[in-house]
């Protein structure tokens, strides 16, 4: 299998990594599904469906934004147009939903912690789609820079540069099941979202040094001014963990 690996089908060029996001949605959302069937959800559904709701369109929103921000170049065409649309990064989607829900939660009253439930979900969706990412290898900004690491791979332009991808799927590996382990103590509602957004956002913070960004302000990406803020917004939680660990 060569990289970026583009089958074919019936005599069309699918489009891996396009199947695999839709994929990622469909298996994330039967994964949540499930999880809330087995679990206590203190939430009403009414107020969970509008906490989804808000999740998405934060979500939505903010991939799209900060996705630009990442590389702003503005439309000069209607085709331009289109694929501005279409640039989108997990990372803003993650912390528009976070404000997304933030929002919703004080618009309808909602005083219980919602995160929890999305956790495994979440990693589930994002684990699939890094697969797609590094099956598209350069046809996808999700490469890494050009090394002499033993890892180093050929992702589609005869260079050997960083899989981040794999990677990440490795980090996703490790924080899931860590994740799994730590929920079964006695954890206050909401703390589980918290290490995982810590975690994750964390990572990418310093995986971002090994990506070949071009659009830099006070010498950090888009992405890690984007975990910077994120890791702000829990510093509380951070400085409880960093006392504990003391």
């Amino acid at each position: 299998m060569t990289i970026p690996f583009e089958p074919i089908v019936f005599g069309y060029e699918i489009n891996i990594h396009l199947v695999l996001e839709y994929l990622a949605f469909f298996f994330g959302y039967r994964y949540y599904v499930f999880l809330r069937k087995k679990s206590h959800d203190k939430i009403v559904s009414t107020n969970r469906l509008s906490i989804i709701l808000g999740a998405a369109i934060g979500a939505f929103l903010g991939s799209r934004i900060v996705g630009f921000l990442e590389n702003p170049i503005f439309p000069s065409d209607l085709q331009s147009l289109l694929n501005l649309f279409n640039i989108k990064t997990i990372m803003g989607g993650l912390f528009g939903g976070l404000l997304g829900v933030e929002w919703v939660k004080k618009r309808i009253g909602e005083k219980e912690s919602s995160g929890d439930l999305f956790i495994f979900p979440i990693i589930l969706g994002i684990f699939i789609g890094r697969i797609g990412c590094f099956l598209s290898g350069t046809n996808e900004f999700t490469y890494g820079k050009v090394t002499t690491f033993f890892l180093g791979m050929n992702l589609g332009d005869n260079l050997k540069r960083h899989p981040l991808s794999l990677y990440e799927l490795i980090f996703l590996t490790l924080l899931f099941f860590f994740l799994w382990k730590v929920k079964n103590k006695d954890l206050k509602s909401g703390l589980l979202f918290q290490y995982f957004m810590i975690a994750y956002f964390s990572f990418r913070f310093l995986i971002e040094f090994l990506k070949p960004n071009n659009f830099f302000f006070l010498g950090l990406s888009t992405i890690q001014i984007l975990c910077l803020i994120c890791l702000l917004y829990y510093h509380k939680t951070i400085l409880n963990l960093i006392k504990n660990a003391c």
